[in-house]
């Protein structure tokens, strides 16, 4: 990073120069942001879906997935007396039954459905995309002046620390990597529908034994190929999908790479196709790299990534149009020297259209937040949505909340600073949660197709 800190500075001033721009001038620069158009984020410490209108680059809602203030009795508050609870205390609240630690987040491939995940209370809940709201949720029969109008649903019990969800191709199945455990969680999307409505209906197809503490499963363009990756294990699991009549997989182990030379540690939280299917990249956190394979068999290593002494990445965002074509991963580092002189975390950026086998970071641009995570471009590849793990520092224009930062990158390797976001608060009858630590983050437009189809 030290070889290009003087474009670094050069892109942090003009970055700086932008923080005064309205909100909307991702509309000036990047054409009309369609009406359907939302940013989900999950974030861990509150357990809640924040939802983000690209057009104002405001918060619209934040979508509950605690089951506080369902009665008025204090040991359902989530204020008593006056008293906002710790995160530790929060969860642990006597007949708490909501979210705990709401962390991935993936679109269905016509983006009307999402699927979150709850670290800590071993579920996955579905969210309407298009109402903006949990699917299952009953009404309240104590609903009143200090109580929420719905019940929240308990979601769909799977097992250990269900880290990341995805949905197949197309949009049949939800694979669930269960971290925690040595298997994924194969779910038939619509009967998970009729569960969560209601019905007996079981929704779990199998459970398939795969790696030491499985991250996240990825499927190939064509749905044909499920790739899985561990951060306990320096390895990467591959199954033949062979879908049936209906569409589900009827899945078979192909083989296990080993991948102890791009990641000693066994560390690898996330990964993701590229737009063209070709290529599967790999964020090898403790590694300090990505990685990058062929998608076809043989699955051969084709790039390794060095993104500097602590760079800690987390997600992995491609961005291809008319400027450039790139790859972007976000890092949990913190640099003291952010815009304007306050903390910040900064994107790689690696330059895709470089001869394979040596591609490299090119340069690096601050986030404008802390420690940050998840990120997702709108389809247009033009803007850029970045998720935080930190809270900003006291005496900083959003002292004190979690954040969310907005790129117009129309030039992939120049991104231009739009807006920081703060996300404010739920608001709950005895008092505002607020919205806190980040994770996952997803551009999406219900009705049309997305990333995962």
């Amino acid at each position: 990073m030290n070889a290009n800190r003087r474009d670094i500075l050069k892109y942090t001033a003009a970055a700086a120069a932008a923080t005064a721009l309205p909100a909307s001038f991702a509309q000036n620069t990047t054409g009309a942001i369609d009406s359907r158009d939302r940013v989900f984020i999950t974030n861990e410490d509150s357990s809640t879906l924040v939802v983000i209108d690209p057009r104002t680059n405001t918060v619209e809602t934040t979508i509950n997935l605690t089951s506080f203030d369902e009665d008025p009795r204090p040991p359902f508050r989530y204020i008593t007396a006056g008293v906002a609870p710790t995160h530790a205390a929060m969860i642990h609240k006597p007949l708490y039954h909501g979210c705990i630690d709401a962390h991935g987040a993936v679109p269905s491939p016509d983006g009307r459905l999402l699927a979150t995940s709850g670290r800590g209370s071993s579920n996955i809940y579905l969210i309407d995309a298009v109402e903006k709201r949990v699917i299952g949720n009953t009404p309240n029969p104590v609903a009143g002046p200090t109580t929420t109008a719905e019940r929240l649903s308990s979601g769909i019990l799977l097992g250990r620390e269900p880290h990341e969800p995805t949905f197949s191709r197309n949009g049949k199945e939800l694979w669930v990597a269960l971290r925690g455990e040595g298997r994924i969680a194969i779910l038939d999307v619509e009967r998970a529908l009729r569960q969560l409505r209601g019905s007996e209906v079981s929704s779990v197809r199998q459970f398939l034994p795969t790696l030491n503490g499985p991250a996240q499963v990825w499927f190939n363009r064509q749905g044909t190929l499920a790739f899985v990756a561990s951060q306990k294990v320096a390895k990467v699991d591959v199954f033949s999908v062979n879908l049936d009549a209906n569409g589900h997989s009827q899945p078979k182990h192909l083989r296990t790479l080993d991948i102890s030379a791009q990641d000693k540690l066994g560390f690898t939280p996330f990964m993701k196709t590229t737009p063209d299917g070709n290529e599967l990249w790999f964020s090898h956190k403790l590694a300090d790299a990505l990685s990058c394979r062929s998608t076809r068999e043989g699955f051969e290593l084709l790039d390794n990534v060095s993104l500097g002494a602590m760079g800690r990445p987390n997600h992995v965002e491609f961005v291809a149009n008319a400027q450039g074509s790139v790859v972007y991963a976000s890092l949990a580092r913190v640099d003291d020297s952010g815009p304007g002189g306050v903390a910040s975390s900064q994107i790689a950026i690696i330059d895709r259209s470089a001869k394979t086998g040596e591609r490299k970071m090119a340069i690096s641009f601050f986030s404008h937040g802390r420690e940050s995570h998840g990120l997702w471009t709108n389809p247009e590849n033009t803007l850029l949505y970045v998720a935080h793990e930190q809270d900003e520092l006291p005496g900083t224009p959003n002292a004190g909340q979690t954040v969310c930062s907005a790129f117009d990158v129309s030039d992939p390797f120049k991104p231009n600073f739009i807006a920081q976001i703060p996300l404010g608060n739920l608001a709950l009858p005895s008092g505002g949660l607020r919205n806190k630590k980040s994770i996952n983050l997803v551009y999406v437009r219900p009705g049309v197709k997305g990333q995962t189809a």
